[in-house]
């Protein structure tokens, strides 16, 4: 067990090192170029941060499988299946298209059927799902048009989910990185502890897509440097996907059955990914439910599902009275809880602890979700010892009459300042020369 391991352990330093390196470079590649749009009604960032981060992520992606291709552990997978090449082929159009969009903003229809190519082409080299395990009938086989479109709808639905929560510094790549670990573990249990071959593939893209989120990350933490840009977003959203179509749709539930020893233990298994649209869903729950309340939401507003609003998950956080950290780390929260409490049970399905453990942390997710609607009060000999807002204390009469300042005014009257775009010289993370002020973006509508 341990050489798989050093091996995948590997191939994942290599590509979070090559991400990581790459991610400065691109930065300044992103400024020089203009890939750094000016600040929009909907964004929570107060200053223009360059994107292009999904070059650095591709660049990883590269090296990952070209190590993993000189390993002896893995070099197998490219030898007996054809499915690391259908992932670089659609990875690789799929990063195209993001890099047009993040220069040139290009159409919301265009950037749809660039998705659907790029699922068509990894369907064309052998990257499809199969057949479909049918609780109560079996595996049904299904035909190369139903497999084709049953595969480009959860590539297509799974790069919009990604793409639609990556609102918040660092918050889409964190929660891929989540369920990429979680998949991974899930993934190699079927490939190494019970010797189904076909699950290597999956093993493989998870490991690498959790190499370019962890490079991707350091410079994305908020106060981001960098944004991953739907260059990145689109890219493990499409990673994402892979891996789950490659073990959801062509591993053979009857090879299972005599790998677990029976139908009931193969049933309770693959009880996470019996319709092989609900292990991924799992995985990014998350996403994939502010994907679907924007479609509804927009809908019932009378806008196009692709228009852009401030009503997502993670903007709702804000607005309950989050700080972005902290909106960040919830969200992170509950991935980690529905990815990986799926992979439990499907482990030990059988076992009330489990239940009882996502039921009790469920609870505490509920309890950090409500901390603003509380207001706590120290006690006074306590109170130096905690920040200015949880004092009982209150201020001294010439501090309540100060005059504020004109960024204190704009604060009251819910302004923010900005900075104008376009502006050259730039120093430190993201200051890029001299600011104005806009009025509150809360009255507009929507997401990065």
């Amino acid at each position: 067990m341990g050489q798989p391991v050093r091996e995948y352990l590997l191939t994942l330093c290599v590509t979070a090192a090559v991400t990581y390196l790459l991610t400065g470079p691109v930065r300044k590649f992103a400024i020089a170029v203009g890939a750094m749009p000016a600040i929009r009604a909907r964004d929570v960032h107060r200053e223009p941060t360059p994107r292009l981060g999904g070059i650095a992520m591709f660049g990883g992606l590269c090296a990952g499988l070209l190590v993993a291709d000189h390993l002896d552990g893995l070099n197998a997978v490219f030898s007996q299946s054809n499915e690391p090449r259908a992932l670089l082929s659609g990875a690789a159009l799929i990063w195209l298209i993001g890099v047009l969009d993040d220069k040139f903003e290009i159409d919301a229809l265009i950037k749809l059927g660039g998705q659907m190519i790029a699922a068509g082409v990894m369907v064309m080299q052998g990257l499809t799902i199969l057949w479909l395990p049918i609780p109560g009938i079996g595996s049904v086989s299904l035909t190369s048009w139903q497999g084709t479109l049953l595969t480009v709808a959860l590539v297509v639905i799974t790069i919009n989910a990604v793409n639609f929560v990556d609102g918040l510094d660092g918050l889409a790549a964190g929660m891929v990185c989540i369920a990429s670990a979680a998949f991974f573990m899930y993934a190699y249990r079927l490939w190494y502890g019970y010797g189904i071959e076909a699950a290597a593939p999956a093993t493989l893209f998870a490991a690498i897509l959790m190499g370019m989120c962890v490079g991707f990350l350091p410079h994305n933490m908020h106060p981001a440097r960098i944004f991953m840009g739907d260059s990145g977003s689109m890219l493990i959203g499409l990673v994402l996907a892979a891996g789950a179509i490659s073990i959801t749709g062509q591993v053979d539930p009857d090879a299972m059955k005599l790998n677990f020893g029976g139908t009931r233990d193969a049933t309770h298994a693959m009880l996470p990914v019996f319709i092989p649209l609900l292990m991924p869903l799992t995985i990014i729950a998350i996403p994939m439910a502010d994907l679907v309340l924007a479609i509804v939401r927009r809908t019932w507003n009378g806008q196009s599902p692709f228009a852009a609003d401030r009503g997502h998950l993670h903007h709702r956080l804000l607005e309950i009275g989050h700080s972005h950290s902290r909106a960040v780390l919830i969200m992170y929260f509950w991935s980690a809880l529905i990815a990986f409490g799926a992979v439990a049970y499907s482990v030990h399905s059988a076992s009330m602890w489990i239940v009882l453990m996502v039921v009790a942390l469920s609870a505490v997710g509920l309890v950090l979700l409500l901390l603003p609607r509380f207001s706590p009060r120290a006690p006074r000999w306590a109170e130096r010892f905690v920040p200015p807002r949880y004092r009982r204390t209150k201020p001294e009469p010439e501090a309540e009459h100060a005059p504020a300042s004109d960024e204190q005014d704009d604060e009251v009257r819910g302004e923010r300042p900005a900075v104008v775009a376009g502006v050259s010289g730039v120093n430190g993370a993201t200051a890029i020369g001299p600011r104005s002020r806009f009025p509150d973006r809360r009255k507009t509508g929507a997401s990065r």
